[in-house]
């Protein structure tokens, strides 16, 4: 639904010619969406739901060293937070905004990369490949402080083509609408530390 309402419908309408409803979109996007997703085992599902072939055949892409290098913790950060710093600090703002084909795989990739990064903070659904906490500790550390950097220096230096006024109130709704969801991802990523340090538990910290 979240997904949803920031591809369609007057949100989406709006994100074409005011910067603040397309923050807003972006939030939904590529924070809330994935966090939601990811809570629902889609992954999980899927294996169970697949027939005995072809959930073979998943299981080996899971286990592949294409899937392993992308949902490392600092693959899975600089694909999601770098994309970032590259949509709002180059032409391809503007480009997204005149090509529906760039529209379209700006919004695959901002669900895609922010589903990749929560997956690879918080192990919810199936994974393959699981890294220690304190290195998904370190890393979220400093992709939770980049996405802060990035919403500073828009509210410095909005996108072109985009009014300082309008891009301000962006700015703002990405560093304080963030802040909910990374509290979410936070105290989520903690509780699962806690659990998995709990007497009786070997946790790889």
């Amino acid at each position: 639904m979240a997904a949803g309402a920031a591809l369609i419908g007057p949100l989406a309408d709006a994100a074409h010619t005011n910067f603040s409803a397309h923050m807003t979109g972006h939030l939904l996007l590529g924070m809330l969406a994935p966090l939601l997703l990811l809570h629902g085992n889609p992954l999980t599902l899927l294996m169970r739901g697949l027939p005995t072939n072809k959930a073979r055949q998943l299981s080996r892409l899971m286990n592949s060293r294409f899937i392993a290098a992308a949902s490392h913790p600092a693959s899975a950060a600089l694909l999601n937070f770098g994309g970032l710093f590259v949509l709002y600090r180059t032409s391809l703002f503007i480009w997204m905004h005149q090509s529906t084909w760039v529209y379209a795989l700006v919004h695959i990739h901002v669900l895609l990369a922010g589903y990749v990064f929560t997956w690879s903070m918080l192990y919810t659904d199936l994974s393959a490949h699981r890294h220690s906490f304190r290195l998904r500790a370190a890393v979220l550390i400093v992709a939770l402080a980049s996405h802060k950097i990035l919403a500073k220096s828009l509210y410095a230096m909005p996108p072109a083509g985009v009014t300082t006024n309008d891009g301000q109130l962006g700015a703002q709704i990405m560093y304080y609408g963030g802040d909910a969801v990374d509290v979410a991802i936070i105290l989520l990523f903690c509780y699962s530390w806690y659990k998995a340090s709990a007497p009786g538990r070997i946790a790889r910290a």
